[in-house]
């Protein structure tokens, strides 16, 4: 069970909250030290924040029963008036963003490393959505939400957005349903799909772009389902020939996750089964959805927008169903 803390030890971890590490969904989140030395990682609830108090129990609730490697661990919490704080161990790393989209990445990541990552947060959702007693979903997967630590495990974060359902329901509730635009789409309503964070994992590149028109956005899938389709190659960067069978993998997978019919897209833990396959045993997917006539699709830019399509595929990785 998550310890709880005072207010007065919550400053006291965080020197009075003098290294503010990001802001979350939530609230700020901030660098801070138990009294054994341990580091930490402080989520403060402010003022503006639309969660209520009975919002922030239901968080620490459900983050107390989670416990997976690849799910951040809530070691405590705080309740004290209008004071709310959550208190998580401490990912070195940082997000998986900061090492995605960045031009000047502080740490270099492999095409492999990746994979690997996407494999592991997989396993992730998996737990959250089988291994839990109650069916846990997130609601706001995207890289920004995954934490890494020294060793570049990543761990699925922010649960500010998650909600229990029982094991029998198949369809999310349009009041429950909340998270970033760009990462939600039919599959909120059903959860046995997958999303976009895949496609800016491999592409390394956000499936939303502030400045594009929208409608280019919307069949980017399609597009990237008629490269795959004709047999043109993968060019993302410099990519081995492994790596190209990486990201053709991942391609594949993601566009399983993005076909219109629920009974169509594959559950979690067959995510996690095809990902594991080698990728000529992958069997390309029916076309998620069809380019309108007359749209034209020059100008998205050459296959190393196939990053961005993974990342927008693979978004709905938080509502996989059984």
């Amino acid at each position: 069970m998550p310890v709880r803390y005072s207010y007065s030890d919550i400053k006291r971890m965080t020197r009075g909250f003098k290294h503010k590490l990001g802001e979350g969904g939530y609230g700020s989140v901030y660098k801070g030290q138990l009294r054994s030395g341990r580091l930490v990682a402080i989520k403060m609830l402010g003022g503006r924040s639309k969660a209520n108090g009975q919002e922030f129990i239901n968080e620490v609730a459900t983050i107390g029963r989670i416990h997976h490697v690849n799910v951040v661990h809530l070691i405590g919490f705080c309740v004290e008036g209008s004071k709310r704080a959550l208190v998580y161990e401490l990912m070195p790393i940082g997000s998986l963003d900061k090492h995605t989209f960045s031009k000047e990445r502080e740490i270099p990541v492999s095409c492999k490393k990746m994979f690997e990552i996407a494999l592991s947060f997989a396993h992730g959702i998996e737990y959250l959505h089988r291994g839990c007693d109650m069916q846990i979903l997130h609601f706001d997967i995207k890289p920004h939400n995954i934490l890494l630590d020294e060793n570049f495990t990543p761990k699925v974060s922010d649960f500010g957005l998650a909600k229990l359902y029982p094991i029998e329901n198949s369809i999310v509730s349009l009041t429950a349903a909340r998270g970033t635009i760009g990462y939600m789409a039919p599959e909120l309503f059903y959860k046995n799909i997958g999303g976009v964070s895949y496609m800016e994992i491999a592409s390394r590149r956000k499936n939303m772009n502030d400045f594009a028109d929208h409608s280019s956005q919307v069949y980017f899938p399609s597009w990237v389902y008629n490269q795959l389709n004709e047999g043109n190659d993968i060019e993302v960067g410099n990519a081995t020939e492994d790596e190209k069978k990486i990201l053709k993998k991942m391609i594949i997978v993601a566009l399983w996750c993005t076909q219109l019919k629920p009974t169509d897209r594959p559950s979690v833990n067959k995510i996690v089964e095809l990902l594991e396959e080698d990728v000529e045993c992958l069997q390309m997917p029916p076309k998620p959805f069809q380019t309108p006539k007359g749209m034209p699709l020059e100008g998205l830019g050459d296959l190393r927008n196939v990053v961005v399509a993974i990342s927008r595929i693979f978004r709905s990785f938080t509502y996989f169903g059984e």
